[in-house]
C-alpha cells in the first residue's frame, strides 16, 4: 500500500528555521515527480517545491527561493524540506506528494496523485 507520512512541524517563531519530513512507505519516491505543498486557511493548495526525478531539476515557488530547499536521502524513500527564515505567512499544513504525470514538474497539485496527510506549520511573528 502505497503511503506517505509527513513528520516535523510544529510552531515557531519568525526567522526560525524547520525541518519537514516525508516518509514513503510500500514504495520509493522513484516517481516522475516528487513534491511539497501547503495549504493555509481560505487559500488553494500550492506547490512550494517539486523535483523531476531523472534529472533533479526542480520547481520553487517565487516566495520560498532562497529560504526552503528540498532533498531525498539515498534510498529514495524520505523526502525532507529545509525552511530557513520563516515568516508568519509560511503559516499553512504542508503536504508531500508524488506522482507519475510528467505535469508533475511544474507543480501544480492537480496532476499530484499520492499524498500525505499533512503536518501544521505555524509561525508566530
Amino acid at each position: 500500500q502505497v503511503q506517505l507520512v509527513e513528520s516535523g512541524g510544529g510552531l515557531v517563531q519568525a526567522g526560525d528555521s524547520l525541518t519537514l519530513s516525508c516518509a514513503a512507505s510500500g514504495f520509493t519516491l522513484d516517481y516522475y515527480a516528487i513534491g511539497w505543498f501547503r495549504q493555509a486557511p481560505g487559500k488553494e493548495r500550492e506547490g512550494v517545491i517539486c523535483i523531476t526525478s531523472s534529472d533533479g531539476s526542480a520547481y520553487y515557488a517565487d516566495s520560498v527561493k532562497g529560504r526552503f530547499t528540498a532533498a531525498t536521502d539515498n534510498p529514495k524513500t524520505t523526502l525532507y524540506l529545509r525552511m530557513n527564515s520563516l515568516k508568519p505567512e509560511d503559516t499553512a499544513v504542508y503536504y508531500c506528494a508524488t506522482t507519475n504525470n510528467p505535469w508533475g514538474s511544474w507543480c501544480g497539485a492537480v496532476h499530484y496523485d499520492y499524498w500525505g496527510q499533512g503536518t501544521q506549520v505555524t509561525v508566530s511573528s
